[in-house]
């Protein structure tokens, strides 16, 4: 094949993807040209999108989005940037009204070629396991010419060529440095170019490349029909590697031969929003740059590139509160050119910047660098498009509703706190549970700052250019995000792998208000669990469940019907959770201590729901009675006993007398080693344990006289238990627990507790025993109260007075409880001394502005009545 190369052939501009010297050079060429007509290297089906390119709301980086009609999961992308060279050409070509097209291989093509390649490896996997390695013939131009090495790199074999070992440098240096103003020549850059990749071409072909074939035989076909029409004044902008083949004189019957038999399937074009995060990641068209923000700042800097970059690093250090001066500038830009010059470059690179930002604003250290790189030199931009350009009609009902709720895409992750009592958050939420029902994973739901109600939530926001295809896809749903999410929702309900699945979707839809797909996914609900009998599938459902009945008050939802299932749910579990308790391995009973611990707390959120029940008959008394048995049977594993023991010592339903007889049963001399260490993992373990053997030095005593008397040949097999269950407390919790092993109990006094008949007198250390000191807890009441804002007017005006009368000894308080003194009682609490106080009950005092307590104050203050203060556990 001969070569058409001349001063009357079209102008062919060789360029690497995203970047800015090609950039400059293609705008500096197309000046100087002024062709007819300028062809691109992009999906011919995005023509009449082009126009777009020139709205003012146009703002790149963007990428067109191609996906297949039948599956908008199929998808992919051409991203633009700024300093793109084919972005270039085409503002150019509109800022002049010259026309402009794309040539390469359509995206129809593309994607049926992709869907194909996905399909034959993974009938090449299947095969591969039993041993056929017969692939039956290849069919398909993509396939042809595939040697299985990996395809060349042109830029490494360039800089290899020209004896430098980073072709990322050797680019810069070559192409990207170049300053084109004053250039006698614009198309030397682009002749030298083109000359080198023809001796690649020659040598190494198509490069492992196989799609190129077909690529570059519909771009000459392109090509004749544009000289047609416009005669050879024509540009074309394309990657440097497809040079020589677009100016290669072949047939057009050849070039059509070579496309004959592709696979199509139907495709639908738009532009949607790119970012420079995502430019630094792999994905088609060349993306893959590792610092697309220095890129776009060496485009857009025309003079004094390196002092422009050493400012805007400055001015984020000293946003992020570091000292950095105009000194620093200045010594930052000398070291980075003298890196320059040493190292032999003709301008600084993102290396020497990179270490004189390092050594002079940085002091040395790599952390605020890593600001730099992910704030400057990756980039966190975000593109726009205008309104009128192509999308599915979810995308522009979800666009409608994240202005209409002022929440803007960005590219940046960002905290968002949202209250539900407030409307607009409230409806925030709904959208956001709504998308992550259609699997567009906007934001993601954080533990946020602690609350003790359910009208708070916190989330973490960040918007991904793939979203739009998530978005796309998630269109088959419905045409707005509220019909989507409810089709999606009652989808999932009737394919659920299990119970708990299920359960996970109701609390969804409720947060996500999808009233209509509630009652399906209540139906399926109840249905599976009429045929679940696995007790540890029931009680992996439970908490879910129970935990959508908190939200009937804040999101005025009817959980009536979700109450009742959650109900006889919860009355299954209780009836066959002793059975399926006994008989476990330890990694079993592990895992059934983490399910009791999810239905003991869904029983508690329960309580309100079934109060048709009498507190005997109800789920809470059903629920007392198997931890009870569970508790005292021995079958049942340690760890399982142990947790049940500390439960019921939590909710008051034993004694600590009670306790201590268990532990003491537990821990005795009969009793295996490693079966007590389990025992003591369940009742001290987690949340809440160390505290627990802080302010009882009964339970401490046991625990410290059954370690120390473990026989040496058993204590390798409780050592790791001991240690994973100690190792949990806080370091203020062990040091404390420490003092007190220390100290060690006083004669008779752990000894006597343990035996049940001691009340803590013997007990010497100041602060610990047995049971609360009734008259400092109730010092702390009247300053809960007026915390609380539960405080009555005369009682807030009389509390200084009674402070002092408290101190010595006289006088009558309201709603406080003196240790000492004399007077009147309506309420006589634990502690010894007397006076007149107001319960739990009172009326509480009016909030600044009108109105009462806040549901905060009322949720603290019935916790404070269900549990007063002064009572044991």
């Amino acid at each position: 094949m001969t070569r058409t190369a001349g001063p009357g052939g079209p102008l062919l501009l060789g360029v690497r993807h995203h970047g800015p010297g090609s950039a400059r050079a293609v705008r500096a060429a197309l000046e100087a040209a002024r062709p007819r007509a300028v062809l691109v290297e992009g999906p011919p089906e995005g023509d009449p999108l082009l126009p777009l390119a020139a709205d003012e709301r146009m703002r790149p980086p963007v990428a067109l989005l191609a996906h297949a009609v039948d599956d908008p999961g199929q998808a992919t992308f051409w991203p633009l940037a700024a300093f793109s060279p084919e972005w270039v050409a085409i503002r150019w070509a509109l800022a002049h009204d010259v026309p402009v097209r794309f040539i390469d291989l359509p995206a129809a093509n593309s994607l049926a070629l992709a869907r194909a390649a996905e399909q034959r490896a993974a009938g090449e996997e299947e095969t591969a396991g039993g041993g056929d390695t017969d692939r039956g013939g290849e069919e398909g131009p993509s396939a042809a010419g595939s040697s299985g090495r990996a395809p060349v790199d042109p830029v490494r074999v360039l800089a290899r060529t020209a004896g430098h070992d980073d072709p990322e440098r050797w680019w810069e240096d070559v192409v990207e440095h170049r300053i084109q103003d004053g250039d006698p020549d614009p198309m030397a850059p682009f002749a030298a170019l083109a000359e080198a990749m023809t001796a690649l071409r020659e040598v190494y072909g198509d490069g492992d490349h196989p799609r190129d074939t077909v690529r570059e035989a519909h771009m000459r076909i392109q090509l004749r029909k544009a000289r047609k029409e416009f005669g050879d004044d024509i540009a074309v902008v394309c990657g440097a590697w497809h040079v020589p083949a677009l100016a290669t004189r072949t047939t057009l019957a050849a070039d059509r031969a070579v496309l004959k038999g592709l696979p199509k399937v139907r495709t639908e074009l738009t532009w949607v929003p790119w970012s420079h995060r995502r430019l630094a990641r792999n994905s088609g068209y060349g993306a893959g740059i590792d610092s697309p923000g220095w890129y776009g700042h060496l485009f857009d800097a025309a003079d004094r590139p390196i002092e422009r970059w050493m400012t805007k690093v400055a001015g984020l250090l000293r946003d992020e509160g570091r000292f950095v001066s105009s000194a620093h500038v200045i010594e930052a830009v000398r070291l980075a050119e003298s890196l320059a010059a040493v190292r032999g470059r003709p301008l600084a690179g993102l290396s020497e910047t990179t270490d004189a930002v390092r050594a002079v604003m940085c002091d040395g250290s790599d952390v605020p660098l890593a600001l730099v790189r992910d704030r400057l030199v990756v980039g966190e931009s975000l593109g726009e498009v205008p309104d009128t350009a192509p999308a599915v009609p979810l995308q522009r009902n979800l666009t409608r509703q994240q202005r209409s709720l002022r929440l803007k895409p960005e590219a940046q992750e960002r905290e968002l706190e949202l209250d539900l009592r407030r409307n607009t958050d409230a409806a925030r939420s709904r959208l956001l549970h709504r998308l992550r029902i259609l699997a567009v994973d906007w934001g993601e739901l954080t533990t946020g700052r602690a609350s003790t109600g359910t009208f708070r939530e916190s989330w973490r926001l960040r918007w991904e250019p793939e979203l739009y295809v998530r978005v796309a896809e998630a269109g088959t749903w419905g045409t707005t995000v509220l019909s989507a999410a409810t089709a999606k929702a009652g989808s999932r309900a009737a394919s659920a792998a299990s119970l708990a699945d299920i359960t996970a979707l109701a609390e969804h839809c409720l947060l996500a208000e999808l009233p209509d797909a509630l009652p399906v996914v209540m139906r399926a609900l109840a249905d599976r669990a009429a045929l679940d009998a696995d007790v540890g599938r029931l009680a992996d459902a439970l908490p879910a469940l129970a935990r959508t009945l908190r939200y009937g008050d804040v999101r005025s939802t009817d959980t009536g019907a979700l109450g009742e299932v959650a109900a006889g749910l919860a009355e299954r579990v209780c009836v066959g959770l002793p059975a399926a308790c006994t008989g476990l391995d330890a990694d079993g009973a592990a895992e059934m201590r983490r399910r009791m611990d999810g239905v003991h707390t869904a029983i508690g959120l329960l309580g309100g729901a079934v109060a048709a029940r009498s507190e005997a008959d109800g789920l809470r008394g059903r629920w007392t009675a198997v931890l009870h048995r569970l508790a005292a049977r021995d079958t049942v594993a340690g760890i399982i006993r142990g947790r049940a023991a500390r439960l019921l010592l939590d909710e008051g339903r034993i004694a600590e007398d009670d306790a201590a007889r268990l532990m003491g049963l537990a821990l005795s001399p009969g009793t295996p080693s490693a079966e007590a260490a389990a025992w003591i993992e369940g009742f001290v373990g987690g949340a809440g344990g160390g505290m627990l053997l802080v302010h009882d030095a009964r339970l401490l005593g046991l625990v410290d006289a059954w370690i120390t008397g473990v026989p040496a040949d058993s204590f390798a097999d409780v050592l790791p238990l001991l240690r994973r269950t100690f190792s949990a407390y806080e370091a203020g919790v062990l040091r404390t627990l420490g003092e007190l092993v220390r100290r060690g109990p006083a004669a008779g006094g752990a000894a006597a507790d343990a035996t049940g008949a001691g009340t803590g007198a013997g007990v010497v250390t100041p602060g610990f025993g047995p049971g609360l000191d009734a008259a400092r807890a109730e010092a702390v009441e009247p300053v809960l109260r007026l915390l609380l804002g539960t405080t009555t007017g005369a009682t807030a005006e009389a509390e200084p007075e009674a402070r002092a009368e408290a101190d010595t000894g006289t006088g009558t308080t309201a709603d406080t409880a003196t240790p000492t003194g004399t007077g009147t009682t309506a309420d006589t609490g634990p502690g010894a001394g007397t006076g007149t106080r107001t319960g739990p009950a009172a009326v509480p005092a009016a909030r600044p502005g009108g109105g009462g307590p806040d549901d905060r104050s009322r949720t603290v203050e019935e916790s404070l009545a269900e549990q007063p203060l002064g009572a044991t556990g």
